[in-house]
């Protein structure tokens, strides 16, 4: 991991994607990221998909690697007055800077900014909410609001996104607003609670795309269109040993190599003197996508992936073959160790796996590798002595009390 934001401590008490997310952002950029948990694991501590033969979470080692991890029973007053004293811990005498929480537990008093700056003034705690108003939402049941599943393909039913891009865009989020908040802090000495949800990140995403303004200035809602591209020239075509690609031609350049290759270009000549129309134009690309699919698709069906291939990268062309993971990574070059942003790390109850680091490439610093997410709890004796001063006597007191688990 990069060296970037070492001597910066962050306390994150969250599940699920995207407050973890953002945490795992700052530990990928050399952040201490203490992951509080309660003991025997949080709400997503076993979620699918898990190792076959000792039930690990993927998904969870996938989210939290390079983190330090304790595990405290949060039901118990003692409990919470340990987050709370780690969340708001006084700056390392190294200058390590504390007193800062990620958290998308948004709704839980004890974790409030009124009680944290009770304990310390200038506590900064970043809270991941669903809806503005703290009210519940998840990725899916926020992007069934923004219209993008009726979007999405090729009839009237609406259809899921897989990816939670809303939860990774507020998780990214939520990191730079807990940069800013330091930064805030740095230059006035001033804590502060910063919010981000989840209904703000994909609304103010469907407007900055410019789907708000769509339906308020034209009066117009779009449908769903298959696997075209909107607005330009896009689609997937199958190739003759039945793979299939997506292709797009955004640029008139490309439009005109995607002519030459597949030997359209006067019979695309003669239809735009027919038509009276531009294809150099992608607006015009875009309307008169069926007809100029259509004069493509016959060369990609006469020839193998192999060869449409090399002729599409010739001619500078942006497309992709459509592939499983399992393809991916049988194959492709970007998602195996020739990409320095992967390493193959052993993360215990798991064992190797191929890891991203950051996928932020800084020309300023080397590439180091990923660290393993921990067992639960693995780190709850050295952070409590190091960080709250507490003794092995108090450690174990709290251990034998059912208040902290000390081993993963």
């Amino acid at each position: 991991m990069y060296s970037l934001l070492s001597g910066l401590s962050v306390v994150e008490a969250a599940a699920f994607v995207a407050a973890p997310l953002a945490g795992m952002t700052l530990a990928q950029l050399g952040a201490e990221v203490i992951r509080v948990d309660p003991i025997g694991g949080g709400l997503d501590h076993k979620r699918w998909p898990q190792a076959r033969e000792t039930g690990h979470s993927l998904y969870w080692a996938g989210l939290n690697k390079g983190k330090k991890s304790i595990a405290v029973n949060l039901g118990q007053p003692e409990g919470r007055e340990l987050v709370q004293a780690l969340a708001t811990a006084a700056d390392g005498g190294d200058g390590t800077q504390r007193g800062i929480l990620l958290t998308n537990f948004a709704t839980s008093r004890w974790l409030s900014q009124k009680t944290l700056a009770e304990k310390r003034a200038d506590v900064i705690s970043v809270a991941v909410k669903g809806n503005p108003d703290g009210t519940t939402a998840v990725d899916y049941t926020v992007n069934c609001a923004v219209g993008y599943p009726t979007l999405t393909g090729a009839d009237e039913r609406p259809v899921n996104h897989v990816l939670p891009a809303w939860d990774m865009g507020c998780g990214l989020h939520a990191a730079l607003g807990l940069l800013g908040a330091l930064r805030h802090r740095e230059q006035t000495g001033e804590g502060q609670r910063v919010e981000v949800s989840l209904t703000d990140v994909a609304m103010a995403m469907v407007g900055n795309l410019g789907q708000i303004a769509e339906v308020e200035v034209n009066g117009t809602e779009r449908g769903p269109i298959g696997n075209d591209l909107y607005g330009s020239f896009g689609r997937d075509f199958e190739t003759r040993d039945g793979r299939r690609v997506m292709l797009v031609a955004l640029t008139p350049k490309q439009w005109q190599g995607l002519c030459r290759i597949t030997g359209i270009e006067t019979r695309v000549a003669a239809l735009e003197e027919a038509l009276g129309v531009d294809f150099g134009d992608e607006s015009a690309r875009f309307e008169w996508r069926s007809v100029l699919c259509a004069l493509i698709e016959p060369w990609i069906a006469t020839n193998d992936l192999s060869v449409v291939g090399t002729a599409l990268d010739d001619a500078d062309l942006a497309w992709g073959p459509y592939q499983t993971v399992t393809e991916m990574l049988a194959s492709d070059p970007r998602a195996s160790t020739d990409n320095p942003m992967f390493s193959r790390v052993s993360h215990p109850g798991i064992g190797p796996v191929l890891t991203p680091g950051s996928p932020i490439d800084f020309s300023a610093l080397p590439r180091r590798e990923p660290g393993a997410a921990p067992l639960l709890g693995t780190d709850t004796e050295a952070v409590l002595a190091d960080r709250l001063g507490l003794s092995q006597a108090e450690i174990g007191r709290l251990h034998d009390a059912g208040t902290v688990q000390i081993a993963g």
